[in-house]
């Protein structure tokens, strides 16, 4: 397929994390993880989500397919011991590829924050 982008969307369970997890996240993402992927080579921009005692996950969004699979197996051999693992108390459930096929911007405009 040609004229998309090569995603990758890393997930962890918060079903059996401890109380306060969400708070812990959200702060490791605004002081450390936000600026390790701001201006990242290769990367074309990475989205932290998260549903409360459900799930954590980071959505990249990457230049190309090499650089999408050099990150992804970089960070494979070491998920388990990442900070987002953890913070949460396991690894990730979900290391998954994909293809971006667009993205659009609203009238509200993109808002780049480490933390909202």
């Amino acid at each position: 397929m040609t004229g998309t982008l090569a995603g990758l969307t890393v997930r962890w369970s918060l079903a059996e994390a401890s109380d306060g997890v969400e708070e812990a996240l959200a702060d490791y993402v605004a002081g450390t993880s936000h600026e390790r992927f701001t201006g990242m080579d290769g990367l074309g921009f990475k989205t932290w989500r998260m549903r409360r005692g459900e799930w954590f996950e980071g959505c990249y969004v990457f230049a190309d397919e090499a650089a999408r699979a050099e990150f992804q197996a970089s960070f494979t051999e070491v998920a388990a011991d990442s900070p987002g693992s953890l913070i949460v108390g396991s690894a990730p459930v979900l290391i998954e590829e994909c293809v971006v096929v667009a993205v659009a911007e609203g009238g509200a405009g993109f808002r780049a924050a480490a933390r909202y």
